[in-house]
């Protein structure tokens, strides 16, 4: 199983960024994928995730900003995002399990047993 992030770049507070993960698998077939985040110093943190019917679990930090949803027959992930703010910079990094899950798990790291290398997002003031 391949995890290829992509997406990632540069903006000013304010803008918009997509990032995109493409999950390349024969054999697996994938239950949730999610997007996590790493900044400077600090501990990966769940973003958001959806499940295979579409069901959809937010961090706080993002709600209203970020939307994540999934085109299954690309096997493909996607992550909008709006009103960017410095404190989004950070690694993202696209996740999956074919491991079946509950949506109060869909966060955790530890639920995922697919990662990609992840993508780097800046946001300057």
């Amino acid at each position: 199983v391949q995890v290829m992030e992509s997406g990632g770049g540069s903006v000013q507070t304010g803008g918009s960024l997509r990032l995109s993960c493409v999950v390349s698998s024969y054999t697996v077939t994938v239950s949730y994928m999610s997007w996590f985040r790493q900044a400077p110093g600090k501990e990966r943190e769940g973003v958001a995730s959806i499940g295979r019917p579409g069901n959809i679990h937010y961090a706080e930090f993002v709600k209203g900003r970020f939307t994540i949803s999934r085109d299954n027959a690309k096997n493909t992930l996607y992550l909008q995002m709006h009103s960017l703010k410095p404190e989004d910079t950070a690694m993202y990094y696209c996740a999956v399990t074919d491991r079946e899950r509950g949506w109060y798990e869909s966060l955790w790291q530890t639920s995922y047993n697919y990662w990609g290398q992840g993508t780097q997002v800046t946001v300057s003031s």
